[in-house]
């Protein structure tokens, strides 16, 4: 006797598939909010220690906040590259990826400013040295 048919296997795959994707969904979804609590923690530690050092007048607080905010939205840029594996529309495509879109703008935009800044120090450093 053969217990495993082509028709029962079928009537067990499906039943084992859509579990199986249902166990992803919940990994994914709780990867995704993960990752962006870290990426949150980030930001709330940059923005304090910018804070205290602003205070202090220190130089670098820009340049530090601005690779902070960078770490950040890596963090953050991670959640929604996960959230593209479970896209079923195209509507939820182009949503994702407008928000990728905008996340790694503001990325490069903050690593601009941050390579600014350092230059920035660097040349006021020499400055200072020479006098």
């Amino acid at each position: 006797m053969n217990f495993f048919t082509p028709a029962t296997l079928a009537s067990v795959s499906i039943p084992l598939t859509e579990s199986l994707h249902s166990i992803l969904r919940v990994c994914i979804d709780l990867s995704i909010v993960i990752i962006e609590f870290l990426g949150l923690l980030v930001i709330v530690n940059t923005g304090i220690k910018a804070f205290i050092e602003w205070i202090r007048k220190d130089e670098r607080t820009r340049l530090h906040l601005s690779e902070g905010l960078s770490t950040a939205l890596s963090f953050l840029l991670c959640g929604e590259i996960l959230r593209t594996v479970l896209f079923h529309d195209l509507s939820e495509v182009l949503l994702i990826g407008s928000i990728v879109i905008l996340r790694v703008a503001l990325t490069l935009l903050i690593h601009w400013e941050a390579g600014k800044e350092k230059e920035e120090l660097k040349h006021k450093r020499s400055k200072e040295a020479k006098e």
